[in-house]
């Protein structure tokens, strides 16, 4: 079995000093739109489908799918505020063959509660709000996956540790490509 990079235990620790708060689970994606543009939004993480690859989620109805694909590389900025500390991770949207793809979504669909499956029941996200729509708060669980039920998978290549905590702050470094050894940065 390969060992975890070193900041995976940091960030562990980290999402654990936040308790059961949202926050644990919040990331924000920044991204670059297909004019151009920046993006940012914030996301739940799912989990880890590896020692520095984590999956997220999203409605594929929305442009935040059709934008990767366009330009797959991306930032993710993770603020644990009781632990005083923001993990910057960059990475790339990963492709993956098809049946694969499909049986991590299946994982990933089953594993929500009903509950968290509803908001891939309303309607299509930035479309003209409509009053006479639906909006369910629940999807039961034999309900099958639809296909704008989406994941993206990032592969991280660079993870940077921002400690806000002691004075003058401490700042860290870990690239795959220097097999996640840690450097020490200026704040």
């Amino acid at each position: 079995m390969t060992a975890l990079p070193p900041w995976r235990l940091l960030l562990r620790g980290a999402r654990e000093r936040e308790g059961r708060s949202p926050n644990a689970r919040w990331l924000q994606l920044a991204s670059v739109a297909g004019d151009g543009s920046p993006r940012v939004r914030t996301l739940v993480f799912r989990g880890w489908a590896g020692g520095a690859v984590l999956d997220l989620l999203t409605d594929g109805r929305s442009a935040k799918p059709a934008e990767l694909r366009q330009q797959p590389a991306v930032e993710l900025c993770w603020l644990l505020p009781k632990a005083r500390c923001q993990f910057r991770l960059r990475g790339e949207l990963l492709t993956l063959p098809k049946d694969d793809e499909w049986g991590a979504r299946q994982r990933h669909w089953q594993g929500l509660s009903p509950k968290g499956r509803a908001l891939w029941g309303w309607p299509e996200p930035g479309a003209p709000f409509d009053a006479a729509a639906s909006f369910p708060a629940e999807i039961a669980d034999d309900r099958p996956m639809p296909d704008h039920f989406q994941l993206l998978r990032i592969a991280l290549e660079q993870v940077e540790l921002l400690e806000l905590g002691d004075h003058p702050h401490q700042r860290r470094r870990w690239r795959r490509d220097g097999g996640w050894s840690e450097e020490r940065l200026n704040p």
